[in-house]
């Protein structure tokens, strides 16, 4: 089929509506699925949460076909990885932790490149034809090849520039770009706008991710957003022993499994029925969402209201932990009202709630993660 851009065109550097639905293009690529997919993504977190661990599990996953996160199936690809605040001897160390026993020779480190004033873009092009199946471009850290603003532009403008060079790259060659950058000190409401620099990096990507910690709950959640990525808050928990990141289920869920687990314990405990606004005081929680949760808990015949409105176990408590689990299969990803869910194997929610504190990746070893 002729390429419709090839056509003579009434406006040159145009294309009609009638014929733009006549081409033909191929499958978006998702190079992680649910999470990193082609074009530019920008991969933010604070310093020492674990970033560069995370990326380093995209890499190994995509360059041999393995489970990304443990569970998510990714194909096989060539990656480059740019691990610009490492050297070879801790990566040595990191993929020993990781125990990868048998290394893909899809997968290629550098430790030095040119910045975006340099050859940087000519050097990823150059790669980029010297293998054959180009997938994933890790950048870890992007102020490590980002260009000098001239003075000429704006801090906006120079973010942009730079971002958009390398997202047209992405988009020309049809790979996935991932750069790993850091948040800000300041706290943010939309955690988004906690992404260092100007909006002129996001504004150009084509995706963003956040890897936050939630003080209050001691859970890390990766939130993401983009032109063609459903937006996504997962619950995430790094294992220390392993080095890697597993998804523990939608960031929503894992909540209010939390809150529901803490209302059947208090209520297992208690020598006669509560009331809403007791058992809200007892846990520091608002009057109304305990209601609503009491509500969903009778409709699962766990709890049961007795006169003046309050309300008892239905089972012993030493029954209710079976019955909270995050029921959810080990396919990829499933659509609902609030966007992609990435499937896992089952994974009981006795394991959120005695475990507040995740390991953290900053420990000991850890402190060389990004």
């Amino acid at each position: 089929m002729a390429d419709p851009w090839d056509e003579p065109l009434v406006h040159p550097g145009g294309i009609s509506a009638s014929r733009l639905m006549q081409m033909q293009f191929a499958p978006l690529r998702h190079v992680v699925p649910c999470y990193v997919v082609e074009g530019l993504t920008v991969f933010a977190g604070a310093p020492k949460l674990g970033k560069s661990w995370l990326a380093l599990d995209w890499a190994h996953s995509v360059s041999a076909g393995a489970l990304a996160f443990g569970s998510l199936a990714c194909e096989q690809g060539d990656v480059l990885y740019l691990a610009l605040e490492d050297n070879p001897r801790r990566l040595q160390g990191r993929l020993r932790h990781m125990r990868v026993n048998n290394p893909s020779e899809r997968l290629t480190f550098h430790t030095e490149w040119p910045d975006m004033d340099g050859d940087c873009l000519g050097r990823l092009q150059a790669w980029i034809d010297s293998v054959s199946r180009p997938r994933l471009v890790i950048i870890d850290v992007f102020a490590k090849v980002r260009g000098i603003n001239s003075g000429r532009e704006t801090q906006y403008e120079a973010d942009y520039k730079f971002a958009a060079m390398l997202q047209r790259l992405a988009i020309d060659t049809g790979l996935a770009i991932v750069l790993v950058h850091h948040t800000r000190k300041q706290e943010a409401d939309d955690p988004f706008d906690a992404v260092s620099g100007t909006r002129g990096l996001t504004g150009a990507a084509d995706s963003v991710l956040v890897l936050t910690r939630d003080v209050a709950s001691q859970r890390t959640v990766l939130y993401g957003r983009g032109r063609d990525l459903e937006e996504v808050e997962t619950a995430l928990e790094f294992d220390r022993d392993t080095g890697r990141w597993s998804i523990l289920g939608e960031a929503g869920e894992i909540a209010k499994t939390h809150e529901r687990r803490a209302i059947t314990e208090l209520l297992g405990r208690a020598v006669e029925p509560m009331s809403p606004s007791e058992i809200a005081d007892a846990l520091g929680k608002t009057r109304s969402n305990v209601s609503h949760l009491l509500a969903r808990l009778m409709q699962e015949t766990l709890v049961q209201k007795h006169a003046k409105g309050r309300y008892s176990l239905v089972t012993p408590i030493h029954s209710v932990h079976s019955v909270h689990s995050v029921s959810v299969e080990s396919e990829q990803c499933e659509r609902s009202d609030r966007g992609v869910i990435p499937l896992i194997a089952p994974v009981a929610a006795t394991n959120v709630v005695t475990n507040p504190r995740h390991p953290d990746p900053t420990d000991a070893f850890f402190t060389g993660a990004a």
